[in-house]
């Protein structure tokens, strides 16, 4: 077999590693992980049915940027390895007042949906959300590295923001959510 064995199992039993340490597959720190990891399929599967080269060329490093987080998530002793960027937050914010100057004001909720880029987005926004749930709670009991609380909760606003463009792009009204039936 060439390379790496895509099987170990070592995880039979209901065990992973961690950096520097064994535990249970249901530890919240490989929720939290697990999370991201979902997290960045989701923006895999959008980049895939996604015809904007510009929504592509914002989503792709992003991908990059959640091995990090899986990474200094699997990390419970905090030692430094590559951790994410807080300069990264800083370019999402850039970018979602970029094109939220492009989009029609926002006076209500929307329901998630429109197009299929858009869609998808939104999907990838709420597994983003509750991967943050998952990492607040996780950062309740153990250590987690602040940077990446905020780096998670801009890219859920990240995400949002390039939905509504997305269907902006293709002149999809958004539907507007006013509580009643």
């Amino acid at each position: 077999m060439r390379g790496m064995r895509i099987y170990t199992k070592f995880g039979d039993k209901g065990k992973t590693s961690l950096v520097g340490k064994v535990t249970d597959k249901d530890d919240p720190r490989v929720a939290a992980y697990g999370e991201v990891d979902e997290l960045n399929a989701a923006i895999g599967l959008t980049i895939a049915f996604c015809k904007y080269s510009d929504i592509k060329e914002i989503l792709t490093p992003i991908q990059k940027d959640l091995f990090i987080v899986g990474a200094d998530l699997a990390n419970p002793q905090g030692e430094k390895l590559n951790r994410i960027n807080p300069i990264r937050v800083s370019e999402f914010e850039k970018t979602i007042d970029e094109i939220w100057e492009q989009l029609p004001a926002l006076t209500h909720f929307i329901l998630p949906g429109g197009t299929q880029t858009a869609s998808l987005l939104h999907l990838a926004r709420t597994i983003c959300r509750r991967a943050e749930r998952n990492i607040v709670a996780l950062s309740k009991k153990e250590k987690v590295n602040p940077d990446i609380i905020v780096y998670i909760n801009r890219l859920s606003d990240l995400l949002f923001t390039l939905a509504r463009f997305a269907n902006r792009k293709e002149r999809v009204e958004e539907i507007i959510w006013k509580g009643k039936k």
